[in-house]
């Protein structure tokens, strides 16, 4: 299956993906990694997972202004780590006019900079692919993901997460004219990709309606199976989706999402007062009604693709 010029520009986008994630850091500037720059933890507080799973979005509630063990760490080093996405349009891309990281969990990493450190530039993006996420944070490559992650009851037995900032859901891409219809018996015989460590591709595992799965390492990368007709559909969440879809017409969304997954900012579980000042920018960032950093985010980024969000996400505690 060819369709011309968009192929090209996802294949380049994610050759330049995989060059970054593997060369350097990925962003503005980029200071070589010392030994100081690597992240270590220290537990000032028990750790952030729940004793049980009865609603993952239950974060720690904000602290208060003193600093812990996980913030003194970045305000000595005098940069936030962040681990993002770069071939993620909408959510974090690679501007080809600019080369500069854009999107909408990249304006959100620069939130939290400018909260902790008080100048929004002060930022080292590290490009990281989806399965490695939670390695990334295990091995103190990262103070945090922020990195179109759904908070799950598997994954916050192993890293922490805030509150909630946008939900999606599961939803099947596939070409215009598909006999492919949704997350149904017409994926029997077809081969569905989905990027290795994602959601969807647990879903798949445990619901593949005779479908065979194909990973790979992100979903950009599933884009362009689907365009050399190596895959004849994409399981992903329907807010990335939908940034595919921008990126070439002749795919589109079908079927309804049928899962409710709740994106969060990841950190170390031990990194509790961290997880506490990321909720205190989040509650900043959703404050002001329709003139919040939050909504005027949503209608930068998203807006075009995921019409009809009113409002962000009501922040659950479970403290």
């Amino acid at each position: 299956m060819s369709r011309g010029r968009p192929l090209a520009l996802a294949t380049t986008a994610a050759v330049c993906a995989l060059v970054a994630t593997v060369a350097a850091p990925a962003g503005p500037e980029r200071p070589a990694r010392t030994a100081r720059d690597r992240v270590t933890t220290v537990a000032a507080e028990a750790p952030a997972a729940p004793v049980t799973c009865t609603d993952p979005e239950a974060s720690l509630r904000p602290g208060d202004a003193a600093d812990g063990p996980a913030v003194r760490r970045i305000k000595s080093r005098g940069r936030l780590i962040a681990g993002v996405d770069q071939d993620s349009f909408r959510w974090g891309y690679r501007n080809p006019s600019t080369g500069e990281l854009s999107g909408f969990d990249i304006d959100l990493t620069r939130a939290i900079a400018k909260d902790i450190l008080g100048d929004a530039d002060k930022v080292t993006f590290l490009a990281i692919p989806t399965s490695q996420r939670i390695p990334a944070l295990e091995k103190g490559k990262v103070d945090l993901i922020a990195r179109t992650m759904s908070i799950t009851c598997d994954r916050i037995r192993q890293v922490a997460f805030s509150t909630a900032y946008f939900v999606a859901g599961q939803q099947i891409l596939a070409p215009r004219g598909s006999s492919v219809t949704a997350f149904d018996d017409s994926l029997t015989g077809k081969k569905v990709c989905a990027a290795k460590g994602a959601t969807a591709e647990s879903k798949l595992r445990d619901q593949p309606h005779g479908a065979r799965l194909v990973t790979v390492p992100n979903q950009l990368d599933c884009l362009v199976r689907l365009q050399l007709g190596q895959v004849d559909a994409v399981l992903t969440d329907n807010a990335l989706g939908a940034g595919l879809a921008a990126q070439d017409p002749s795919v589109e969304l079908v079927g309804k999402p049928f899962t409710t997954d709740p994106y969060g900012v990841a950190m170390n579980l031990r990194d509790v007062d961290l997880v506490r000042r990321v909720n205190k920018v989040l509650d900043d960032y959703r404050g002001g009604g329709d003139n919040s950093p939050w909504m005027r985010a949503y209608t930068k980024w998203l807006a075009a693709d995921l019409k009809g969000i009113t409002a962000p996400p009501v922040p659950k505690y479970r403290d």
